[in-house]
Parts: C-alpha cells; structure tokens; sequence
C-alpha cells in the first residue's frame, strides 16, 4: 500500500510510526520524509476469513515538489493510497484534490481504496465539525478519518483497519476475478 501526500506538516510520518507501532512517543521535532520511507508492519483483521494476519506497507511518500520525478514509481500496482492532510490549513484542503488525481484516479483505483486522513497536529485548539462538507466533489465520496492522537488514537487505528478490510476485500475479489479467467 502506497501511503499519503502532504509537504506542510501534516502528519504523516507521525501517523505511519503510530499506525506501525514504530514509535513509543508522539511528537518531537519535525523533520521532513526525503523522498519516500517504507514502514512495513502486520496487523489481525477481524473480518479475515482466514484470520491471516495482513501484511502492510506504508509509503511515507514526501510531499516536497523537488521529488515529484519519483511519484510516478510509487503509485505502480499500489493497493491502496492513504492521502494525509492537515483540515486546519485551507490550502491543504485543495490541493489533495491534486494528489487524489495523481496517486489514485490516475491508477484507476476504487474509491474504497482510499482514504482520507484529517490529521491534527499536537496541541492544535481549532475545532473543525465537518471537514468532508469541505471536500471537492471527486473527494466527497471518500472515507474520512479523524484523526488526533492525542485524544482518541486507538479510535484513529480502528478506523485505519476498517480501512483496510475494504482494501483486502477489493484485492482478494480481484485475485479471484484473475485466477477465474485463468481457469476458463
């Protein structure tokens, strides 16, 4: 799976340390991702048939336009595409429609294979009720997580695996449709 999008500190290498139990603490200083780092980890689907457990790997892609050359390697044969972004910063908010066209609608991805993050940093105070209302159209239909780990992250990572049940179940089907017209 190819993880998230973001240049303006919006969280992603926080989120991926979280999500992949690679980290004890959140928080410390910033430092921007170079190019792209890998955080490969497993987790126990509950709605597994056959309570395998998934194997992950998140893309900690940069956002930073100095390494764009390098998107296009990133989203090949991608199952899923995480887009991260920070709803407190209005020019966030449009340019993941940006990122939405060139990491999954240019892959041809179903929209429940991705996912939104709205990821609140540290110590953030704003309160934003709705962010999907403030979705553009091609976003709208997205699953939105919520995402603040200083309040509720267990509720963040239960999300993230509701998120990928939906993953597993589009690529399972898709192995199946393949193996099917192999046999006949």
């Amino acid at each position: 799976m190819k993880y998230g999008e973001k240049r303006l500190k919006s969280g992603k290498t926080v989120l991926a340390n979280f999500l992949s139990d690679t980290t004890e603490r959140l928080g410390g200083e910033y430092r921007p991702t170079q190019g792209v780092r890998m955080v490969s980890f497993e987790c126990d689907l509950e709605s597994s048939s056959d309570h395998q457990p998934c194997e992950v790997t998140l893309w900690d892609c940069s956002g930073n336009f100095k390494f764009e050359s390098c998107w296009p390697a990133l989203t090949t044969d991608s199952c899923g595409v995480v887009l991260v972004y920070n709803p407190t910063v209005p020019s966030q908010l449009r340019e993941i429609e940006s990122w939405f066209s060139m990491f999954v609608s240019s892959q041809g991805l179903q929209d429940t294979q991705c996912v939104l993050v709205a990821h609140r940093q540290p110590g953030d105070t704003h309160t934003h009720a709705d962010t999907h209302s403030d979705l553009a159209s091609p976003l709208s239909s997205l699953m939105v997580i919520q995402s603040n780990l200083e309040e509720n992250p267990e509720a963040v990572r239960q999300h993230f695996y509701t998120y990928l049940q939906k993953v597993v179940k589009v690529v399972t089907e898709s192995r199946e449709r393949d193996e099917m017209s192999i046999i006949t």
